[in-house]
């Protein structure tokens, strides 16, 4: 028999729990943002690490305090417990109850405490919600099951560039979010980043973000919102200024004609099943490119109300092979050699719902058009161009 089980049940239970405790802060303390992504123990950004900065101190404090309450509770079951052969109450503590001294004690030390930890936290969330003239903005708009980014570059009130699932931002400077949400209430939360930030109908929440360095900082959803929920990511995408302002100029460009037979059929089968609901920058109903950038509330190449999504938003769809993954970043567009990834691009037109959870009939997701193999591999000739 161990000595653990020599021990009344009270102080077994007692002991197991610090233990347990202990091994989950052990573990969690191993969080890498390169090998655990969604960790918020390894700040890659300025918001990050104000976050991680005010964590620490609470972590230790309430660590020592844990464990001085654990050691008290631990002390007082092993030397005031009713042994064998001793009569009810022989052993009974002195009662305490009615001491002045004492109890106004274990009251201001708490509220001590706690208002030095307010303090702290007040402090971190004026800094969190600093702006800075120089400020890239993005207005995130959160969807079933995708989030869309917004770039206003003139600040005349339209955006210049519409994109979805991966927002690009350069490194080492601020990007300020304006969140907003188009249907139910989702969360973006991007952990080596910032904290979360609920996307809610009818409200604009901000947040700012500045990566360290260049380099993909994923994401997820952490608001149930609806079947989908979990196939609900997102990614940022941090850039060299310089690889940043590429990425404007090529984002801001007309797409490329399609360079081959199948890739203009593909085009000409997009105006017919697809442009309802996706938009392609300047693709004009005739099958031509103009230098028109996108159109904000787009709906349709007709200009009547897309019925198939709701509430009328489908992503963007000019500079597709730009991104990484598509379908809620879900899905890869590229091998890792580069090239398009072409089956999965087939796979989702095929049967969109079998790769993602969804409901089409009821405007959440997209529906299966029931195209033909010949109408499909067209379509994903055109959509590789769109690069």
């Amino acid at each position: 028999m161990n000595l653990l089980s020599r021990l009344p049940a009270p102080v077994r239970r007692t002991v197991h729990g610090v233990v347990g405790v202990a091994l989950v802060a052990a573990l969690a303390s191993c969080g890498n943002q390169d090998t655990y992504p969604l960790t918020t123990l390894s700040p890659k950004g300025q918001q990050a690490d104000t976050i991680h900065t005010l964590v620490k101190p609470i972590f230790i404090i309430a660590g020592v305090v844990f464990v001085v309450v654990q050691v008290v509770i631990v002390v007082i079951v092993i030397k005031f417990r009713r042994r064998r052969g001793e009569e009810h109450g022989e052993n009974d503590p002195v009662q305490i109850h009615g001491n002045t001294p004492l109890e106004l004690t274990w009251t201001a030390l708490p509220a001590i405490l706690l208002a030095g930890l307010a303090v702290l936290n007040v402090q971190t969330i004026f800094k969190l919600e600093q702006r800075v003239p120089d400020a890239i903005h993005v207005d995130v708009y959160g969807q079933q099951w995708w989030w869309e980014y917004r770039y206003d570059l003139d600040s005349d009130g339209q955006p210049d560039i519409i994109t979805a699932n991966q927002m690009v931002v350069p490194a080492g400077r601020q990007v300020e979010l304006n969140i907003r949400s188009r249907d139910v209430i989702h969360s973006f939360w991007i952990p080596a980043l910032n904290g979360k930030m609920d996307a809610s109908p009818g409200s604009t929440h901000f947040m700012a973000i500045n990566a360290n360095k260049p380099g993909i900082y994923e994401g997820q959803c952490t608001e149930f919102c609806g079947l989908s929920h979990g196939y609900m990511r997102m990614e940022v995408k941090a850039l060299t200024p310089a690889d940043y302002d590429q990425w404007v100029t090529d984002q801001t460009a007309s797409p490329a004609e399609p360079g081959n037979k199948l890739a203009e059929e593909g085009r000409t089968a997009f105006l017919s099943q697809c442009a309802y609901c996706h938009q392609v920058n300047g693709l004009t109903a005739e099958g031509e490119y103009s230098n028109a950038g996108p159109v904000a509330d787009y709906k349709g190449l007709d200009g009547k109300a897309v019925p198939t999504v709701r509430p009328g938003v489908a992503p963007n769809l000019t500079h597709l092979m730009s991104r990484e993954r598509f379908s809620g970043n879900m899905f890869p567009l590229h091998y890792e050699d580069g090239k398009p990834d072409e089956g999965n691009l087939k796979d989702w037109l095929t049967d969109p719902k079998a790769m993602k959870p969804m409901m089409p009939d009821n405007q959440q997701g997209m529906p299966n058009l029931n195209l033909d193999p010949a109408t499909i591999d067209a379509l994903v000739a055109y959509l590789v161009t769109l690069n």
